[in-house]
């Protein structure tokens, strides 16, 4: 099995590197523009073997799809990344334009590849890359939720000193500001987090949540990569093992929660053919609400890059 990194920066090394050292699949290629970077990278990643003992080998490309051929998973992290008070909306002219020319050259060399965006602003450039790729959207989709229910659960198991192992959570809506944490959905060794937590603080969490990328933005400068780069290897793993896992995930939407024509995060069944199945929750009015409310602001980016491709 063969999965390709496209973007050899702290997040797309960081996913190579846990695609590595889990072994999840037998050869990992980490391509980048930059002259050199990816192979440096992979090769640091690669002299770590001996050390973690494990066989997945890493190699890099200075900008050669060539060597991206008959990849099975590509995950595309590409893109100029998030500074400080610059909104992920802003971001929407560079990226797409990166997020199209790496999507028509994987697809070029690797046209039965299932494509995994990271890339932001995520839900628009997931659109993106689902525009350019000419292939069924179950094939297409976007690591958003998986990152914000780690962050999530992250906390709640720091409020609750526990394990995070034991702390299942759903998310759904655009990634950033608007998304919709469920506390409904959001267990802790089985038991509803409503019962531990009180609303009150439970509100602080999820709101700590919504802002998680950005709280890291203003810590470090630039955006996270640890959580990223985990959350998107283990997308992965789901598809190369064919796992039939359980996450949430930018997936296109074609009637499911009334929605329709839009990337939106939503939990799905995640297996060797990508997704295989859209699951619908029974929302109540109120978070339906939230989801309407997150589904109309995401729908506002996509149409900002739906006007560029237009007046293009």
């Amino acid at each position: 099995m063969k999965v390709t990194v496209v973007g050899a920066g702290n997040v797309g090394a960081t996913c190579a590197d846990v695609l590595a050292t889990r072994e999840i699949t037998n050869e990992i290629v980490l391509l980048d523009i930059k002259e050199g970077f990816a192979e440096g990278k992979a090769l640091d990643i690669w002299q770590t073997a001996p050390i973690n003992l494990y066989d997945s080998r890493t190699v890099g490309s200075t900008n050669d799809y060539s060597r991206t051929a008959d990849s099975d998973v590509v995950v595309i992290t590409s893109g100029l990344p998030r500074k400080p008070g610059m909104s992920r909306d802003d971001l929407i002219a560079t990226n797409a334009g990166i997020v199209k020319t790496v999507t028509e050259n994987v697809v070029k060399y690797s046209p039965n590849a299932i494509i995994i965006v990271v890339s932001n602003p995520l839900d628009v450039m997931t659109y993106c890359a689902y525009l350019n790729a000419n292939m069924p959207s179950s094939r297409v989709f976007g690591m958003a939720g998986v990152l914000d229910t780690a962050r999530y659960r992250a906390f709640l198991a720091e409020e609750l000193n526990v394990s995070p192992k034991d702390i299942q959570a759903v998310l759904m809506g655009g990634h950033g500001d608007t998304m919709v944490p469920l506390p409904r959905y959001t267990t802790v060794g089985g038991i509803p987090v409503t019962e531990l937590i009180d609303e009150a603080r439970l509100n602080e969490i999820i709101e700590r949540t919504k802002f998680g990328g950005g709280e890291i933005v203003k810590l470090l400068g630039t955006s996270a990569w640890y959580a990223p780069g985990a959350a998107a290897a283990q997308m992965v793993e789901a598809v190369i093992r064919d796992q039939k896992r359980i996450f949430p995930v930018c997936a296109w939407l074609q009637g499911e929660y009334g929605l329709s024509d839009i990337y939106l995060g939503v939990p799905v069944v995640l297996g060797k053919n990508g997704i295989e199945k859209i699951i619908e929750l029974q929302l109540n009015d109120a978070e339906r609400a939230l989801l309407m409310d997150s589904a109309e602001a995401v729908k506002g980016v996509m149409d900002v890059l739906d006007n560029m491709i237009a007046n293009a």
